[in-house]
């Protein structure tokens, strides 16, 4: 592997409880806004972000929805036993029954019956039943049952679940969470973790980009539980990275395409994910590799060579692939790391919140501005900002490199 140790602990910083957002701001754009370029910082409002970004630019959005990812069932003894939906098998549309991998919260209480749960619905009243199936490491199959089966699994959801929110927020969500945990151009279920960056968007806001000349499009990046796994070995290339779920439509390459050469701008680290996880998938079709039915891309694939494709020419191989294909989408998952000593291919600049301490987003974080991470983040705490999902942003330009 082309990358030296990293050592989490140089990717540590304090963070004092009172610092973390349990709750976000009464309006989006109120949230506060830091700007490092070059490691010179300045500071705004998020309702002024059109200042500060380049005229032309285009802003690349993360267009999944949050599904109510959280089941609480209680046994008829009292226990509680949480299902934390992650992934299912086959579509989210599923009627009739539907197979997810789940997180099972006090697991060692459910045994081998079903659990039960009444719902009430604007369509009735609704029985949902839960058979807990195979162990999938940490997590387990579980097999739903409903009693209005012509419902999508999706819609059940809606009704019996909860807003899954942060496990660092250590509260339950209240009603507004519903609303606040979710961007307001969320379009495709999948998601059990906002893409926290497009939080702070508003009409308004869109409006003065596209007033400045910006252009914006959308891809999908369904967000697993695996973004808070935090990193718990010394040495971060240990460090076992969560698969994700990502979707392109053809448009929106060919708006890539056009765009290549000026400054594109991932609306949060799932977005930047996605824009470099399209480049190696690119790579891996100028190499030959064509999938037989999704892409993926290794952890660690990035680092095994040295590649120096250019970006458009990987992002037109995906398009002739399409084209020769009759595909008006193409989808994968991606298992992409990236940390320090990564080369971005796609990516500019990076609209982002603040991120955990050791986490893999701050890895990600200092791939792209370098140690200015160090000066940004202290900077933050020195000035009171709100840290993690509901807190303020961030703009920050790559450190310098060739595209």
């Amino acid at each position: 592997m082309n990358i030296p140790a990293i050592d989490i602990s140089d990717y540590n910083y304090p963070l004092p409880d009172h610092r973390i957002a349990r709750f976000p701001l009464e309006e989006r754009d109120l949230s506060r806004l830091l700007i490092s370029d070059n490691e010179e910082i300045s500071t705004d409002q998020f309702a002024n972000i059109s200042e500060h970004i380049p005229q032309g630019s285009l802003l690349v959005f993360n267009d999944t929805r949050v599904i109510r990812a959280r089941l609480v069932f209680f046994k008829p003894g009292g226990a509680r036993i949480e299902v934390f939906c992650l992934q299912p098998d086959g579509a989210y549309g599923q009627t009739g029954e539907a197979t997810w991998k789940c997180f099972i919260g006090n697991a060692k209480r459910w045994k081998s019956d079903n659990l039960k749960m009444e719902i009430d619905s604007p369509k009735g009243a609704i029985t949902l039943l839960a058979e807990r199936l195979e162990a999938i490491g940490d997590a387990h199959r579980v097999r739903f049952n409903w009693s209005l089966p012509e419902m999508p699994f999706e819609q059940v959801l809606e009704f019996a679940g909860k807003v899954p929110l942060p496990p660092y927020l250590n509260r339950e969500p209240v009603s507004s969470d519903a609303e606040r945990y979710q961007t307001i151009y969320a379009k495709f279920n999948g998601s059990v973790a906002a893409p926290t960056a497009g939080l702070h968007f508003t009409p308004t806001v869109l409006n003065s980009l596209e007033t400045k000349g910006c252009r914006f499009d959308y891809l999908t990046l369904h967000v697993g539980a695996g973004t808070f796994k935090p990193v718990s070995v010394a040495d971060a290339r240990e460090h076992q990275m969560h698969e994700e779920e990502v979707i392109v439509e053809k448009v929106f390459l060919l708006k890539l395409l056009q765009n290549i050469q000026g400054n594109i701008i991932p609306v949060g680290t799932t977005s930047m994910r996605s824009l470099e996880s399209l480049y190696w998938f690119g790579v891996q079709l100028l190499n030959g590799k064509e999938p037989s039915d999704r892409f993926y891309i290794r952890q660690w694939e990035p680092y095994e060579s040295e590649v120096k494709i250019p970006a458009a020419e990987s992002i037109q191989a995906i398009y002739d692939f399409m084209q020769r294909n009759n595909l008006t989408q193409v989808s994968g998952h991606t298992g992409i790391m990236i940390v320090p000593g990564y080369r971005f291919r796609i990516c500019n600049l990076l609209i982002t919140n603040f991120h955990q301490p050791q986490s893999t987003l701050l890895l990600l974080v200092a791939a792209f501005i370098g140690d200015g991470w160090k000066k940004a983040y202290q900077y933050a705490l020195d000035h009171d900002f709100r840290f993690l999902s509901y807190g303020d942003s961030c703009l920050f330009f790559r450190k310098d490199q060739a595209k």
